[in-house]
């Protein structure tokens, strides 16, 4: 539940670097997503053609404020895109660092602050951050979505117990793996974690197939869901045979 919005699906794709239009619109259809992000600077580039094929694909536009770099810049696509896309989600990037595209947190919660007065509802882009997580629900927040790894990079999730700290502590807040997801297994992960979705672009649009790996992807991250719903086992220090005793053989000497 995002915004008072139910998903079925709880994967998000971004709309970048796809080989085609052809080969993006089947694999959004193949991923099963009902949520597809685009960024203002790239919808400015391809223009109504591109519009047109986001509509036809029957997702809901996340548009995403990437590339910019302070609050007043990201505020500004914001209202930009709201205005061109006829919907009041964003996810809010605010850019602090060029080589790891990390979160600039002032910049962020100033962002976020502003848009949630306006009646925007905000995604933002962060670190697994307490501090920061908080200021941003204070802020009007009622999503976060932390990194799994820098953008694009495809490690993973780099910091499994400040993520697994993370979900303890927002306890009922959505929370949404954004960026550094390389494979369908690293998804299943974050899902295991107890996160509420994921949300990735690269990995489908840079794969051999991108089709066939965002159906991987949507699988991946079901499945991972539904392990978590059915009940994973803890994980022990020693081992427990799963064989009983009773009834085995005795041998005479």
């Amino acid at each position: 539940m995002f915004y008072g919005t139910e998903l079925t699906s709880r994967l998000m794709l971004g709309t970048a670097q796809y080989p085609s239009p052809a080969i993006l619109r089947a694999a959004i259809v193949a991923s099963g997503t009902e949520v597809i992000t685009v960024s203002l600077r790239r919808e400015g580039a391809e223009g109504e053609a591109f519009r047109a094929l986001l509509r036809e694909s029957g997702a809901r536009v996340l548009p995403n404020t990437a590339g910019c770099h302070s609050a007043r810049e990201a505020i500004t696509t914001a209202l930009m895109a709201r205005e061109l896309f006829g919907t009041d989600w964003i996810k809010l990037e605010v850019i602090g660092h060029a080589d790891t595209l990390q979160p600039d947190p002032f910049g962020l919660v100033e962002a976020a602050t502003e848009l949630c007065a306006q009646g925007f509802k905000v995604f933002p882009y962060t670190t697994e951050d307490l501090i920061v997580g908080e200021r941003l629900i204070a802020a009007g927040c009622q999503v976060l979505m932390p990194w799994g790894a820098p953008i694009g990079s495809g490690q993973g999730l780099r910091n499994i117990d400040g993520l697994r700290r993370m979900r303890a502590h927002f306890d009922g807040v959505p929370l949404i793996i954004d960026a550094g997801i390389g494979a369908p297994s690293q998804a299943v992960h974050a899902m295991e974690l107890g996160f509420d979705g994921v949300l990735l672009n690269t990995a489908v649009a840079k794969a051999a197939d991108p089709v066939a790996m965002a159906r991987a992807f949507g699988e991946a991250v079901a499945a991972g869901r539904r392990g978590v719903e059915a009940g994973l086992m803890p994980a022990r220090d020693m081992a427990r045979a799963s064989t009983p005793i009773f009834g085995l053989a005795e041998l005479a000497l």
